[in-house]
């Protein structure tokens, strides 16, 4: 690019090479018919425009390189921010062969407990005596404590041992006996909390029952049908740290037929609890924005950045450099035609 010009700077002092010069030049205007003369500045002007016209596409190429990394830029910060207020809920499960024996809190009212007994790989045995006072095969214990939500009513409440062992299908069968009610509707609440074995050892069981009843939700079995409530257990990871459990449930109703002799106007209660499946269930939640990649893609994009402008300003010092040795180049040729 610069030969020709690097070579015309070097001599500047030779009077006969520019004495030569000017007049290889001066025939070159003057006679039409010189091809030499009419051809090599026209190819030196056109190499100069190219070359030009080149350095400014490059460069508005280098701009537009530098606004594409500036947005990135912008963008790589608002979607971090905007993951950070917003973090995605990650569930993941956990098999076990056995749980953490749960506790059946039923709020019989009227009702009486008849029987309750534990099965294994979901047998039930047929009914003997519905009606009568059975076998009471679990653990129970009766508390008394007051409501919660008014602090007047006196509340009691039943609290059953639930089943442990989800491989063999351990299930507990309970039987109630309601002799009159002054509802139309029978039926009998209970509610579900994570451990029976936190509830013995609790020195202030009311005040466990309290909590309970204020954390978990309440449910209800109807009389004369037979309810299959299956259990699944599903922890939540706070952010603070802390950990919360509750239960699913998944409840069927088959409709009992009384087969007793004579016939009754009281109400017969029966009901299944059994684990669904050997899964617990945990959910949390979880950002998904991670500092060090963002990190690394703002490295990467501030070191394009840097580079374009060495590029922009290479091309710009070079767009000069060329200008200036065409101008003094052409003050040489007019001197020396002058």
């Amino acid at each position: 690019l610069s030969e020709d010009v690097e070579r015309v700077s070097e001599n500047p002092t030779d009077e006969r090479e520019g004495e030569m010069e000017v007049h290889e030049d001066a025939s070159s205007v003057i006679l039409p018919d010189g091809k030499l003369g009419t051809t090599t500045p026209s190819l030196r002007f056109s190499k100069t425009c190219l070359k030009n016209v080149f350095s400014v596409i490059l460069l508005f190429m280098y701009l537009l390189l530098m606004a594409v990394a500036v947005f990135l830029v912008y963008q790589t910060i608002s979607d971090f921010r905007e993951k950070l207020k917003h973090p995605v809920m990650s569930v993941t499960y956990k098999e076990v062969s056995l749980y953490d024996a749960p506790g059946i809190a039923f709020y019989p009212g009227k009702a009486q407990l008849l029987s309750c007994k534990h099965y294994y790989y979901g047998h039930i045995q047929p009914l003997i005596n519905p009606g009568q006072p059975g076998d009471v095969e679990c653990t129970t214990q009766r508390i008394n404590y007051t409501d919660p939500f008014t602090n007047q009513t006196m509340k009691y409440a039943l609290v059953v041992q639930g089943p442990r062992d989800v491989k063999k299908k351990e299930l507990v069968f309970l039987q109630f006996h309601l002799n009159e009610t002054d509802q139309d509707f029978s039926a009998i609440d209970y509610l579900l909390f994570s451990s029976f074995q936190e509830f013995v050892n609790s020195p202030e069981k009311a005040k466990f029952m309290k909590d309970c009843e204020s954390s978990y939700s309440s449910w209800k079995f109807s009389g004369g049908f037979r309810t299959w409530v299956k259990m699944s257990l599903v922890k939540t990871k706070e952010e603070d740290g802390s950990e919360t459990v509750e239960f699913k449930q998944e409840t069927s109703v088959v409709n009992y037929i009384d087969q007793r002799t004579k016939p009754r106007s009281d109400q017969l209660f029966f009901v299944v609890f059994e684990w669904k499946d050997p899964f617990i269930q945990t959910v949390q939640d979880i950002i998904t924005a991670n500092p060090w990649n963002m990190i690394a893609l703002l490295c990467g994009i501030f070191l394009a950045l840097f580079k374009a402008a060495d590029f922009a300003k290479l091309s710009v010092k070079w767009m000069i450099k060329i200008r200036k040795r065409h101008l003094k180049r052409s003050r040489q040729v007019m001197n020396h035609i002058s």
